[in-house]
């Protein structure tokens, strides 16, 4: 028998209904946070890239000097008119000025990077023959620390080149202009959003 101090009480299947109803109060908004947690990491840590390749194969950039202007015409003693000259347009082949291979620091990393002066007198940093790993905001740099040093940092006065355009093959970075490149001892590959190194590459002055 139920006595007047059972009265009221909720029975079994009350209570899991009631229980029930605040799981799922509690629940909805845990599921919210849940799925905000997980689209954050997965923005900042894109997983998926390590198991992605970009190849990119560029040529090195060829450029010429500005086209000289036709000179005046002028009148022969016999009254005909010649060319002081003709048009005449310069050009030279483009030259390295330095070149290393990067070491790993981060990611394992390989290939070589080089310096280049263009014709028109334009400079690039080439990288060749690139290995590395897809990563989120993953930037070229020019540093002026070596490689080794670039591993803990760009340093003061890093000249950024733009975003990597690819984990694999030959690509082009323009150097802005105006840049010393005399003051800048390696190239580093940089993700930007962990502050992290990939990896690097000593530019050592090619001779002559």
């Amino acid at each position: 028998m139920t006595g007047p101090a059972d009265r009221g009480r909720p029975d079994g299947s009350l209570q899991e209904v009631l229980v029930s109803r605040v799981s799922r109060r509690m629940s909805v908004p845990l599921l919210l946070v849940l799925v905000a947690v997980a689209g954050i990491g997965l923005y900042l840590f894109q997983p998926w890239k390590a198991f992605t390749n970009t190849s990119v194969n560029e040529e090195l950039p060829t450029a010429s000097a500005p086209e000289v202007k036709d000179r005046p015409q002028m009148k022969d003693h016999a009254g005909m008119k010649g060319t002081g000259g003709g048009s005449s347009k310069t050009s030279t082949s483009p030259k390295d000025l330095a070149e290393g291979r990067f070491v790993t620091h981060e990611h394992d990393t390989s290939g070589t990077a080089r310096t280049v002066r263009l014709s028109d007198g334009g400079q690039v940093l080439r990288l060749e023959d690139l290995k590395t790993s897809e990563g989120p905001d993953v930037r070229v740099y020019l540093s002026a620390r070596d490689a080794d040093a670039a591993k803990a940092g760009l340093g003061d006065g890093a000249v950024a080149l733009g975003k990597l355009k690819g984990n694999l093959g030959n690509q082009n970075y323009t150097v802005p202009a105006g840049t010393d490149l005399r003051k800048f001892r390696s190239a580093v590959i940089w993700c930007e959003r962990f502050s992290v190194s990939f990896g690097a590459a000593d530019l050592v002055p090619v001779s002559g």
